[in-house]
């Protein structure tokens, strides 16, 4: 393993306070002796997401030894609410402290730059190790088992209980319900994402009638794990997207058999295959499903994409997106999302809530002689920074992570703004943006219903019956950025440095070439004058443009390791990426140096 800085852990501050605790504050000091991981996330991000399940087998593993601790650190003005983040604790099973740090307190201390960060301080209080990303569980499982062992044997480690104490269970029918679909008999098929099931309710969208899914978390022919997205299909069968099993199943309402027609269960990573049988090819996140032009539609929220799956012939494969996450349009294959998490087909369009750029956005044939060829297009929405709740021309309108899109009979489109906690519209016909409705906790989807619209207001727990109204509602127009601080550089020439120390017991593998890449852009694109685009190396000089005073930098980073043990003839390899967007802002007295860690310790 590499030498270690001896660096103090700083202390955890968080306005919000302590979640997971039984109302008592944690220091460090009282964590003396554990090996403690900080795991720096915010609920909108589905690579935080990740990471929260990377972490259960290492936290139940070590449970005497180490503690994780979630700080939550938010990108949406809601993801600041204390109430907001308390559900999400609940709604994503997170079985560890957590401390609410809604003004980025502890976020400063550390110097962290990217959602998800993972930060390891030893038994001493000493920062040891930082990653950002996902796909480091196994590092992270190797400096425990060697810290374990150090601090063993100088008689540092204190083993025990740890300072968890789980909230009291509350009794409701649906606990975070995700998505619903009309079943052809007038009831309600919703997935109780929270409870691992599908649950049946009556025409009335209150009464129960049954249960699917024994409630565990799993794969099996009784069992979901966070299940999100539905769509009727023509046979009468749901199509589910079965989120954290990064699967699709299908589930038929007249037998009761439930069957995965796509995913291996594993999650995709990048070098994996896009395309083929689909119960050969990994997946990653899938988050909602939509029926059109023959093909079962994907929202690929894990690695910003949308996939398509033919049951012609049993295949899936990406139909737009390159896994870069942003706001781009284009052709298929090169336009960006940004955790796509709701679709609705209408006629020759698929819209899409694309949650992490705010924007409402739709799929359409390139032309009408494209076989195959499809396009990308944005109707609501600018990029990763900018949301808020802004009626009006759609080139100006406002949201803020929506989740949900649902077609309307007159053509425009409904949104589940669900950060803003409304019911939006947009209209093609007039490129206006309006709110139907306020006042719903956090809706995740939305459902047509005769002449009414039933949304699911997933932090009330519950179905909303709302009738579509004629006139829009009026609200004051809000708009945000995101909160984080900008990094403050000198013009001229940045030298962009991404560390990377390949984890104990690993090194690059360079056997089928570079191990590394680095993908670079900016906004706006004439930030830069010079080092945009992508190359091999980790470390790059960036020219900024004269005149430039502020904008964002947007930095992929990937690199490959493998297990360097000259006894094991086929060692496993992993994937370390991050995707970074650091606010910058050009001064005279700004650094000349920006580094990124994607896993180790920068020692600048």
């Amino acid at each position: 393993m590499a030498s270690r800085a001896r660096v103090r852990a700083p202390e955890l501050i968080g306005k919000g306070g302590w979640l997971n605790t039984g109302g008592n504050d944690l220091t460090l000091t009282d964590l003396r002796g554990r090996i403690v991981i900080l795991d720096f996330w915010t609920f909108c991000c589905v690579n935080c997401l990740h990471v929260l399940d990377e972490l259960r087998e290492l936290e139940e593993r070590h449970r005497d030894s180490v503690v994780i601790i979630g700080v939550h650190s938010p990108k949406f003005v809601h993801e600041a609410d204390h109430q907001a983040v308390v559900d999400a604790v609940e709604r994503y099973g997170v079985e560890h402290p957590v401390l609410d740090d809604p003004e980025l307190a502890t976020w400063k201390q550390y110097a962290v730059r990217a959602w998800p960060t993972l930060v390891v301080i030893d038994p001493e209080g000493y920062v040891v190790a930082q990653h950002a990303g996902e796909g480091h569980a196994h590092a992270i499982e190797a400096l425990v088992e060697e810290l374990i062992a150090e601090h063993g044997a100088k008689g540092t480690l204190r083993r025990g209980d740890g300072p968890y104490v789980p909230p009291e269970p509350v009794a409701t029918d649906l606990r975070f319900p995700g998505k619903a679909v009309r079943l052809p008999g007038g009831t309600f098929l919703v997935s109780d994402t929270t409870r691992h099931q599908l649950v049946e309710l009556a025409a009335d969208g209150e009464e129960v009638l049954r249960r699917i899914g024994s409630g565990e978390r799993g794969l099996g022919p009784d069992s979901f794990n966070e299940p999100q997205g539905l769509a009727l299909l023509p046979d009468g069968t749901v199509a589910v997207a079965d989120t954290v099993n990064h699967a699709v199943r299908v589930f038929d309402p007249a037998t009761g058999t439930l069957e995965t027609v796509a995913g291996t269960g594993k999650q995709w990573w990048q070098g994996s295959p896009t395309a083929g049988p689909a119960r050969e090819v990994d997946l990653s996140s899938p988050w909602d499903l939509a029926w059109w032009q023959d093909r079962l539609w994907i929202a690929m929220a894990g690695v910003h994409q949308i996939w398509a799956y033919d049951p012609a012939d049993g295949t899936v494969a990406v139909a737009a997106g390159t896994t870069n996450e942003g706001l781009v349009d284009g052709p298929a294959a090169e336009a960006w999302f940004a955790q796509p998490s709701g679709l609705a087909a209408a006629g020759d369009r698929l819209w899409i809530a694309d949650s992490e750029t705010s924007a409402v956005r739709w799929i359409e044939r390139a032309s009408d002689d494209a076989a195959d060829g499809y396009v990308v297009r944005t109707a609501v929405g600018t990029g990763l920074f900018d949301f808020g709740h802004r009626d009006g021309a759609a080139e100006q309108a406002l949201l803020q992570h929506p989740l949900g899109v649902t077609a309307l009979p007159d053509g425009s489109v409904a949104v589940a703004d669900t950060y803003n906690h409304a019911l939006r519209r947009y209209d093609p016909a007039s490129g206006e943006v309006t709110t139907l409705a306020t006042d719903l906790r956090e809706p995740s989807a939305a459902v047509l219903a005769d002449d009414d619209i039933v949304v699911v207001e997933s932090a009330r727990h519950r179905l909303t019956r709302l009738r579509l109204p004629e006139e829009a509602v009026r609200v004051e127009s809000v708009a945000h950025r995101t909160q984080r601080a900008a990094t403050d550089i000198a013009p001229g020439t940045l030298r962009l440095d991404v560390v990377f120390q390949a984890p104990a017991g690993q090194k690059l593998d360079t056997r089928y070439g570079p191990s590394t890449r680095l993908l670079v852009s900016a906004t706006p694109p004439e930030l830069l004058a010079d080092g945009a685009g992508a190359g091999t190396d980790l470390v790059r000089d960036l020219v900024l443009a004269d005149g430039a005073s502020e904008g964002v930098l947007h930095v992929s980073a990937m690199a490959a390791s493998c297990d360097d043990a000259p006894d094991v003839e086929y060692p496993a390899c992993h994937v370390h990426q991050q995707d970074w967007g650091v606010p910058v802002r050009i001064t005279g007295d700004g650094a000349a140096r920006l580094g990124l860690v994607l896993a180790g310790l920068d020692a600048e």
